[in-house]
């Protein structure tokens, strides 16, 4: 009867549970401790998104996959610390770990091809300086608009023969054209109206290329391509592959706040462009 109750004091369904114990000194499986550092940047990605959403005012809601990102990562590194992951099965841990693997590898490669045009200079003397277009708010353009058209006025101030060819339509959250909001940017600032030629119907970078490549030689005529560091390599590449014979680049800068977002989508946006055959 005694030993019984002493069995009774433990219920079952407590025993079913697995508790790990480690060893003074020793170290926690490498598993264990890969969990802490993915659930640690779960949070900074999660972080991230809010700073941008209370604070920076954006013309898209491309931020917010840094939310979904970071969720993933949470329950990912959750997992993992827990150890709750080792009861899977052997080829779906095979299949997830080839799927990252090869995702970061392509990631790194794209984001190094990103900045081997962040500082991009051109040549005076070009014939033509195309500004792509960005968002236009009630006030003016916007942080990363406005950059582009200031990197652009110091080479149209040191090139006087260069033509100008803004380049953007209006969005449903733009009180006018980006073309016309950088064309009263540029004639505010100085710049003779007859040197400003205004494309208003492309919706993209691609478009941006192709409208305003109508308004210009783009085999002869030597062009100057102004956008911001993270955007450069991208549209150089698309600029050359729409017909350009000619073209340098000349990269504004960027609000470092906002750089790993505008990073992260210039990833995407190529990998969207080869998809689309225009890589």
């Amino acid at each position: 009867m005694r030993r019984k109750k002493r069995e009774e004091l433990i219920p079952y369904n407590k025993t079913r549970r697995v508790i790990y114990v480690y060893r003074r000194g020793k170290k926690r499986p490498a598993k264990v401790v890969a969990g802490a550092l993915l659930l640690g940047m779960g949070i900074l990605c999660l972080l991230y998104c809010l700073f941008i959403l209370l604070f920076v005012r954006f013309g898209s809601w491309f931020f917010l996959i840094w939310g979904l990102g970071g969720l993933v990562l949470s329950i990912w590194g959750s997992l993992l610390y827990s150890r709750k992951t080792e009861g899977m099965p052997r080829w779906i841990k095979l299949c997830w770990g080839l799927l990252v693997g090869v995702g970061l590898t392509v990631f790194v490669a794209v984001e190094g091809l990103i900045l081997t045009q962040f500082g991009a200079q051109a040549q005076p003397g070009a014939d033509y300086c195309v500004i792509l277009g960005a968002q236009i708010r009630e006030n003016g353009p916007s942080d990363v608009l406005r950059r582009r058209l200031d990197r652009a006025l110091i080479y149209l101030r040191d090139n006087p023969d260069t033509q100008v060819v803004v380049s953007g339509c209006q969005g449903s959250n733009e009180p006018v054209s980006e073309a016309r909001g950088m064309y009263d940017y540029l004639v505010g600032a100085g710049i003779a109206p007859e040197r400003i030629q205004m494309e208003e119907a492309s919706r993209n970078t691609c478009e941006n290329l192709e409208f305003s490549g109508k308004l210009l030689n783009r085999g002869e005529d030597s062009v100057v391509l102004v956008t911001n560091n993270f955007h450069m390599y991208r549209a150089l590449h698309l600029a050359r592959g729409a017909g350009y014979e000619h073209v340098q680049g000349l990269a504004a800068s960027s609000y470092p706040w906002t750089l790993p977002n505008n990073m992260f989508r210039e990833f995407m946006g190529i990998v969207k462009d080869f998809m689309a055959g225009h890589f």
